[in-house]
């Protein structure tokens, strides 16, 4: 069991070398932070600090990490889609595939659930022990909105420049369309996503 030299929240105030790192809402969720921190580091894990947050590690392999959110802070498993979840506790993010996270808002969840956390934590390890993955679904498993097909179809120069990106850009536009919640929302940003397919770029991506 290691923890960072200083505690996460120095690192976190200073950034790494010289301020180049910046954990938003981290002072908002400190006492948080540092609750789930201590829960995961008693089952031995080895805590390291990856995209500036306090990320836990069994023999080099990312097993969770402390994400502190806007409202809420969240206890975020790699490889969660795998977990049996048995207390239906665990969240997607997003359209991620294979993470799967636990968010609270006060200390006194944490507290509650610490014991259940620990199962989770365990089974986590055993994941990475077994050597499992997650299947991921390939780009073309992934339905393109009917907006951005419509100007897909509509466009045949536009078609071959969707079709010639990669698989990588090519969701990142899926994603971003379908998103939307409503059809007035996705055929705008369909209209919108044009001239960066047209360019071969991913959503995005910067021009320079």
């Amino acid at each position: 069991m290691i923890a960072t030299s200083g505690g996460w929240h120095a690192f976190a105030a200073n950034g790494a070398q010289g301020g180049t790192v910046k954990v938003p809402y981290s002072k908002k969720w400190r006492k948080e932070a540092d609750k789930l921190r201590k829960i995961v580091l008693d089952c031995d894990l080895i805590e390291q600090i990856k995209w500036g947050k306090p990320c836990f590690t069994y023999q080099k392999k990312n097993v969770a990490i402390v994400i502190p959110l806007k409202d809420a802070c969240a206890l975020s498993f790699f490889k969660g889609a795998l977990l049996s979840d048995p207390k239906h506790i665990l969240q997607k993010i997003g359209q991620a595939q294979a993470a799967r996270w636990i968010k609270f808002t006060s200390l006194k969840e944490i507290t509650a659930m610490q014991s259940i956390l620990r199962n989770y934590i365990y089974e986590a390890i055993e994941v990475e022990e077994s050597g499992k993955k997650v299947t991921l679904k390939k780009v073309s498993e992934y339905p393109v909105p009917e907006e951005l097909q419509a100007r897909l179809d509509a466009a045949p120069e536009l078609r071959a420049a969707f079709e010639a990106l990669t698989p990588g850009r090519r969701k990142s536009y899926i994603f971003h369309v379908s998103g939307a919640k409503q059809a007035k929302t996705r055929t705008a940003r369909a209209e919108r996503c044009v001239p960066m397919i047209l360019s071969g770029r991913g959503f995005n991506e910067r021009t320079d």
